[in-house]
């Protein structure tokens, strides 16, 4: 809900901003990620830990938060190297501002990494230093598919539905990755650890400028909930429901996503 503050200004709140989420079809206990733009959201009592406060509040204590933290723009620099505590993410400060909480874990996946909050967030982001693609099946990608997780588009479009690029990646789509190249990646401890990692790349300098092309088709197969989360504009998909529709329109057109002409 809104309020007003000095100066006759009016913000949401937690309790408001809440009651959206819960409203847009969040589910309680489930595991939730998100693609954000905190100025989308509007004026908002508290910024961005705020709205972490709803979306955490959205799920519950037996949820699990997840929200973007890449880093593919570093790839290319000097070193190629990932430090957890210290890179930033190129993707929104939401996911940056999780990781100050005590308890919030970021995956060791030196272009994809994510920022993890709840139950069962350490278990979530074991092991990704050990894979070699930006979408791992094994990865923490992977297992939002395994938990029928819901991706959250939070003020921002379709085109920025990382999970699309791992069915593209799952599906065997060819010519969608690189070679790998070596990176180096910070672990706990501060020694290095050298990681063999793949990147995106296509025919099109970007195929998922065309992820949005789904969004119509999603309506119309009933698996996307729209709504407001304070002034965003917003969209609710879960993942299972992506994987099916989406791996289905590949097994046909497995060059769906090289233009971006309607399905």
């Amino acid at each position: 809900m809104l309020h007003r503050t000095r100066g006759n200004f009016y913000m949401y709140d937690r309790v408001g901003l809440t009651k959206q989420l819960k409203e847009l079809g969040v589910k309680k206990s489930g595991t939730l990620f998100v693609h954000s733009s905190v100025k989308s959201v509007g004026a908002v009592d508290g910024g961005a830990d705020t709205i972490l406060d709803a979306l955490l509040d959205a799920v519950g204590e037996d949820g699990l938060l997840c929200c973007a933290t890449h880093t593919w723009d570093k790839v290319g620099s000097e070193t190629d190297t990932f430090d957890p505590k210290n890179t930033p993410s190129c993707v929104g400060v939401l996911g940056m501002v999780l990781l100050k909480r005590d308890g919030a874990v970021r995956s060791l996946h030196p272009t994809h990494s994510m920022a993890v909050y709840g139950k069962g967030a350490k278990e979530f982001v074991e092991g990704e230093q050990y894979m070699h693609t930006p979408c791992p099946r094994e990865g923490c990608c992977g297992k939002l598919l395994d938990a029928d997780a819901q991706v959250l588009f939070l003020g921002v479009p379709l085109t920025k539905n990382t999970f699309i690029h791992g069915v593209e990646e799952w599906c065997g789509i060819e010519n969608r990755l690189s070679e790998p190249r070596k990176m180096r990646i910070v672990m706990d401890d501060g020694t290095l650890f050298d990681a063999s990692f793949a990147m995106h790349r296509a025919p099109v300098p970007d195929v998922s400028r065309n992820y949005g092309k789904l969004l119509p088709v999603f309506r119309k197969e009933g698996i996307a909930h729209e709504g407001k989360v304070g002034d965003a504009d917003c969209v609710l998909c879960g993942c299972m429901d992506m994987f099916e529709v989406t791996s289905g329109l590949l097994a046909d057109f497995p060059d769906l996503f090289l233009d971006n002409q309607p399905v």
